[in-house]
């Protein structure tokens, strides 16, 4: 069900998933504050080469965003009338800088490789008999599933368009938010069927049955 990663390896696969995340918070931290469309235009501007360096497949992968337009065109429309059609630009720059920036990070990153990343950050949670490999999973699977449910959405919108001939309807949204439970369902199966307790600690986990009677 989690298949964004490409297992074709780029100069990007080879950075750890540490630096990435840094980079990640970095570029979140840089682009809040800024309210100059040129300056975020130029930053998606050098996304796109990174992507483009990684490769044709890499680069097509930004189709994977094209679900998020319609969204992008009412955040547009509304904050145009309310502000600005430089502040609406500016907007849906900065969400489509972060998208792709969070995108390209989970293309290029296993799933194991950014729990391993982020669980030392929840280390004193265990004191709590809390296993940090709870939180761990969850960042983890936040950023794996951002071009998951793209892609879901797109799959709905080419199959409504195909039927109907006409443009995306917001009635997509209750399927669409059905989907997105029926995969936090999958997911939690599976993870139970794989013995994994957010509920005890990574000690515990490791200790295995005979250690404790």
């Amino acid at each position: 069900m989690i298949s964004s990663y490409v297992s074709r390896a780029t100069w990007l696969h080879r950075v750890p998933a540490g630096p990435k995340l840094i980079a990640i918070a970095v570029l979140s931290l840089a682009v809040l504050p800024l309210t100059d469309w040129r300056w975020l235009a130029l930053g998606l501007g050098a996304l796109l080469l990174l992507y483009a360096s990684l490769g044709r497949d890499m680069f097509g992968r930004l189709a994977l965003l094209k679900p998020l337009f319609p969204f992008l065109i009412v955040i547009a429309l509304i904050q145009a009338w309310m502000e600005s059609w430089t502040g609406a630009a500016a907007s849906v720059l900065r969400i489509l800088l972060m998208v792709a920036a969070a995108n390209l990070v989970t293309l290029t990153t296993t799933m194991q490789d950014l729990m391993s990343a982020v669980a030392p950050a929840f280390g004193p949670l265990a004191h709590l008999g809390i296993n940090p490999r709870a939180p761990a999973l969850a960042v983890a699977l936040l950023l794996r599933f951002i071009p998951v449910l793209l892609e879901t959405w797109s799959r709905r919108e080419d199959a409504w368009r195909a039927r109907t001939g006409r443009r995306v309807s917001l009635r997509l949204l209750a399927p669409f938010v059905g989907d997105a439970m029926r995969m936090a369902d999958q997911i939690a199966e599976a993870l139970e069927a794989r013995g994994f307790d957010p509920s005890i600690s990574s000690a515990r986990q490791q200790e295995g049955p005979h250690d404790h009677p």
